[in-house]
């Protein structure tokens, strides 16, 4: 993985100090250490269907995950999320799975999600609690525990220090997609790598997140837009990832202050947001950061044919060039087009479309998250305004 910038901040070796002294109190930094030994409790199910309930943290990484690595995917299990109240993609969804051949995996790390909980009640509607076809993730002692427990369901727990965004390298990533048949070992292997290069005395990774930690920090209130622009449809729900991970960790008041800030997350995908939301940021307002995720080697050599069409002989030009390298010229000439007119830019380049890659980029955006949370001196692991909204729908729930 090659981070490029074409901006820089100062590096703060205090705010580095801080992330290391953080590891005894945020689980999430020491996930890639995890024993997965554990995961072959999961063996002993057989069904097609795997079906994730959840909301948010709680489904948003394992779906990057699988929407990143599908494509290649061997095996006959096929992956579900059941993550909203809506009646008609709820029963739509429920539409395509064979009940009596599926494992539903009811993750809460509260264990009294109200959305997780509504779709977990519609299920027991349709099939009874029973210890073949249930596995619940849930916080140790959380209601959802102690049911599982009683009804002897095979539960899983969360530590308590790792937050549901931050969460997708624990048991509520792991252990849907050690059911699918993914190699999770690698996932974590990827991860790690850039835990490595990070708490190293001069890693490169080290360097990079730093001065674009910085960056946002000092021109926050310049550049408050920062928007990641993929360059492959396997990105779309990393993408979604990313912008909650962004949104609700720094969209905060300061410690100690009345003082409202944050940095806005938009997630496009190249080359289709270059004919819509590239014209924003090339002559809009000049509020915006953007990031270029691109992957060297797509390993498909399709290539545009050798056709000459009536009329548009002009785009011959295409003939014979590779959809995979058309994509990355593509994106290519839009990070020309901005950098010529002074837009900060800076391009994550992975090698390939693997899982070790994916575990990579999770890890890596973490990182720069606690890093900008930070130098933008706000709680990075609570949701205050998400919290709201929950209890003022419990107290219409109750009128």
């Amino acid at each position: 993985m090659r981070n490029k910038l074409f901006f820089e901040g100062q590096i703060n070796s205090k705010i580095f100090e801080d992330i290391k002294n953080e590891r005894d109190l945020i689980g999430y930094y020491d996930l890639p250490l995890t024993d997965t030994t554990y995961l072959s409790r999961l063996d002993k199910f057989k069904q097609k269907h795997i079906v994730v309930v959840g909301i948010g943290g709680s489904s948003l990484g394992t779906k990057a995950v699988n929407t990143f690595l599908n494509y290649r995917k061997k095996n006959d299990r096929e992956l579900h999320f059941l993550e909203t109240t809506d009646p008609i993609t709820l029963k739509s969804s429920l539409n395509k799975i064979e009940l009596d051949n599926s494992l539903f995996i009811i993750i809460s790390k509260s264990g009294g999600t109200i959305e997780t909980i509504s779709i977990f009640k519609y299920i027991l509607s349709l099939k009874k609690l029973n210890k073949k076809d249930f596995i619940f993730v849930t916080d140790m002692d959380s209601p959802l525990f102690k049911l599982g427990i009683e009804e002897n369901i095979e539960t899983f727990y969360l530590p308590k220090n790792v937050g549901g965004r931050f969460s997708v390298l624990s048991s509520v990533g792991l252990i849907p997609l050690y059911l699918m048949g993914y190699n999770i070992n690698k996932l974590l292997k990827g991860a790690k790598k850039i835990r490595s290069e990070f708490f190293s005395e001069d890693g490169e990774i080290k360097t990079a997140l730093l001065k674009k930690a910085s960056f946002y920090a000092e021109y926050m209130q310049h550049y408050n837009i920062n928007a990641m622009f993929s360059y492959s449809e396997l990105f779309r729900d990393f993408n979604a990832w990313y912008v909650q991970l962004w949104a609700e960790s720094l969209g905060k008041k300061q410690i100690n202050s009345q003082l409202n800030v944050g940095l806005t997350p938009v997630g496009l995908i190249g080359p289709t947001d270059q004919h819509s939301f590239l014209q924003l940021i090339v002559e809009g307002p000049k509020d915006k950061t953007v990031t270029f995720l691109k992957i060297k080697n797509f390993n498909d050599n399709t290539k545009v044919p050798n056709k000459s069409i009536k009329y548009l002989e002009n785009l011959d030009i295409v003939n014979e060039v590779e959809f995979s390298k058309l994509i990355n010229m593509q994106a290519d000439s839009i990070i020309e087009n901005l950098k010529n007119r002074n837009v900060p830019l800076d391009i994550i380049e992975i090698e390939e479309a693997n899982i070790y890659y994916i575990g990579q980029l999770f890890y890596y955006y973490e990182l720069l998250t606690s890093l900008t949370g930070k130098m933008l001196n706000v709680n990075t692991y609570d949701q205050p305004g998400v919290e709201e909204g929950k209890k003022i729908l419990k107290e219409k729930l109750k009128s």
